[in-house]
């Protein structure tokens, strides 16, 4: 503790012993001092110093208290189990992306991708004839056959034909002599079963999506007998490491993808051409696309008026420099046959089988329905080729998703407002909204499951209109959103928006569809939890061994099996970046991560399902009221007469006719 010291300006004398003597002229050259003020009358640049010290050491005890309590919250917290790998798989080469179909395990990387076995990772085939990187792969199955769609860095997509431990490659579908015509593949779709495919290209300023038809049945039947056409010029590569090579599309003649149809962003609204409603009405072929508003009658003048408006009442955030808008980008499901997807009856698809291509564009507020049973006829006569349906929202769709069977489909705008759609009965479940100031910036599905006697279940049997799904929205929070037959939507939230730890938000999340009701999360700080959503609360976590660490952890490399229990997650050792040359030379290692392996899971993932019989007699399904079982047979029965009505088509021819009979009267008179 500091004390206050007098000090006296001139000659120190000793007081006299009584305060009668003491002289009061004086009193004004005594200043009392704090020991601490002496330093301010420190010359400069030193006052400056000492104060910037001061300061440092001030904020310094402050991180250090603050540091101290975020440690002391920490070991309060209750800490899940960490659950290591069973396996690791070490990569000469870094890897780009992974995929999973069947048993294999497809990794992409430097110079092409190689094929794993996903049980003991043993390497079965490579393939690198590439002088660039593989940066995305798609594996879809086919029967037993697999398809492989691996995409380079040049944004070029091949098709590879993986049947019975032999690798064929079919053809390139964007590859072209000329470097200044290649376009480039921005995103892709492979259809279930592997029938259709969609590729999004980009190239030369304009941006479009190619359908194909895969004739799937032709090329087995030409692995199983094929027709040999072998180049004498070309030699077959020697294996590398004793590993099979794959044959090339010149050893077996495959037949060609069909392409079905190109189809372009919707143009811009633009002022009419048309005199009167009738001829807009004559113009219209049929009933499919309308909605998607080219067909109309506002002239130029209205939509003149109305841009002056929105200019004159928005001038102040429209003053400034606009940057140029990108190419818009598109998002496309392949729809199963369904009554909501009203197809021409001419193409019948079989069951199982996807009869309609579901897209929205960037910005656009309608979702438009493209049939797949197309013939070259209507390639001629409609080219680009209009949408058979346009679903409208109230505004623009931001991110759409489709379940995994194809039964739902859900629509996210940039509102913040889901629609949920149950395409196999044919009507929309709900429409719920966000909680304020949440946006979705991804969809995952997860199968319906019931909880039975404290554990989650899976009903075995048919499942009508039930539907589960989790929302990651921009502000890494997580949401629960659930419908139930004629019940409306419901959202609760899972996880909040981290306020203080903010190294701990969610960045991605991916269904586990071996544990039902379970979620795999991934936070920036490069945790790996499994959070189970009925609950809600985190059952374990998941880390890599030693010094090992995601590479990018607000973007992990990782892949969920579908049908076993597994998943893998690809890890880097730190300080091989700094000292590598190439970056595809860093060698990474993948680790797999089986759940059947860690006693928390076992019993969940082993015992996931249930019949119906055992559910009713439990406590997992709550009594139905008699309203509401009153409403599910009323709609079932709606459903049943479907069949029964009359064509739209119909309809539509007979109001066709009769807008031109009206139409010919007019010109008579």
């Amino acid at each position: 503790m500091s004390l206050p010291m007098s000090t006296q300006k001139g000659l120190l004398e000793v007081p006299s012993p009584t305060e009668k003597d003491w002289s009061t002229d004086g009193e004004e050259d005594y200043v009392f001092k704090d020991p601490d003020w002496e330093l301010d009358s420190l010359p400069q640049p030193y006052r400056m110093i000492n104060k910037l010290l001061n300061l440092l050491i001030d904020r310094s005890w402050e991180v250090i208290e603050e540091r101290n309590a975020v440690r002391e919250a920490e070991l309060s917290r209750i800490q899940p189990t960490i659950y290591p790998p069973v396996l690791e798989s070490k990569l000469n080469k870094m890897a780009h992306c992974m995929a999973i179909c069947q048993d294999y395990v497809f990794i992409g990387g430097a110079k092409g991708f190689s094929i794993y076995n996903l049980y003991n990772a043993k390497r079965i085939y490579v393939w690198e004839k590439l002088k660039v990187d593989v940066t995305s792969i798609w594996a879809t199955e086919m029967g037993s056959e697999i398809l492989v769609a691996p995409v380079d860095e040049m944004g070029i997509v091949r098709l590879f034909y993986f049947h019975k431990d032999d690798l064929f490659l079919i053809r390139a579908i964007n590859e072209v002599d000329d470097t200044s015509k290649q376009t480039t593949c921005v995103k892709m779709e492979i259809s279930q079963g592997g029938d259709f495919a969609a590729f999004l290209l980009q190239g030369a300023g304009d941006i479009w999506l190619d359908v194909y038809k895969l004739p799937k049945e032709c090329w087995l039947r030409e692995v199983e007998h094929p027709q040999l056409a072998l180049n004498p010029k070309k030699k077959g590569r020697q294996p590398q490491l004793n590993i099979p090579d794959p044959m090339t599309s010149g050893d077996i003649k495959f037949s060609l993808p069909v392409h079905i149809m190109k189809i372009k962003p919707p143009k811009p609204v633009t002022g009419t051409t048309f005199k009167s409603p009738l001829e807009v009405f004559a113009k219209i072929a049929d009933c499919y696309g309308l909605g998607s508003g080219q067909n109309h009658f506002i002239k130029d003048s209205q939509w003149e008026q109305q841009a002056a408006i929105f200019n004159a009442t928005y001038k102040k955030y429209l003053d400034g420099e606009w940057e140029e808008e990108p190419l818009s980008s598109a998002t496309f499901h392949f729809l199963l046959p369904s009554c909501i997807t009203a197809m021409p009856t001419e193409g019948k698809s079989p069951a199982g089988v996807a009869c309609a291509l579901g897209i929205h564009w960037t910005g656009c507020h309608n979702f438009f329905l493209y049939s797949l049973n197309r013939t070259l006829k209507d390639k001629v006569v409609s080219s680009p080729p209009d949408p058979e349906g346009v679903w409208p929202c109230a505004a623009p769709i931001a991110v759409s998703q489709l379940s995994y069977s194809g039964s739902y489909l859900v629509l996210a705008c940039e509102d913040g407002v889901l629609t949920l759609w149950d395409l196999a009965e044919g009507f929309p479940v709900g429409v719920v909204a966000l909680p304020e100031g949440c946006f979705c910036q991804s969809i995952h599905f997860l199968k319906y499951f019931l909880v039975y006697k404290g554990q989650n279940v899976y009903p075995v049997g048919l499942v009508r209109s039930q539907m589960t799904c989790v929302v990651l929205c921009t502000d890494a929070s997580l949401h629960l959103v659930t419908a139930k037959g004629t019940q409306g939507p419901a959202i609760s939230v899972l996880v909040e928006r981290p306020v203080k730890h903010l190294d701990e938000a969610i960045c991605t999340v991916a269904p586990v569809p071996a544990l039902p009701g379970m979620v795999l999360t991934f936070s920036r700080n490069g945790s790996v939890q499994l959070l189970d959503v009925a609950k809600p609360q985190v059952v374990c976590a998941f880390a890599l061994p030693g010094v090992h660490r995601p590479a990018l952890p607000w973007e992990p490399l990782f892949v969920v099996s579908l049908h076993h229990p597994y998943f893998l997650l690809r890890g880097d050792p730190p300080g091989e970046k700094e000292f590598a040359d190439n970056a595809s030379d860093i060698q990474t290692s993948v680790f797999y991560f089986h759940f059947d392996a860690y006693p928390l899971l076992t019993n969940i993932s082993r015992d996931c399902t249930m019949s119906s019989a055992d559910l009713m007699d439990g406590v997992a399904v709550p009594q139905v009221l008699p309203l509401e079982k009153r409403c599910e047979d009323f709609l079932q029965k709606r459903f049943q007469k479907l069949g029964n009505k009359v064509n739209e088509q119909e309809h539509w021819t007979r109001l066709h006719r009769y807008s031109l009979l009206l139409q010919r009267e007019s010109a008579r008179k």
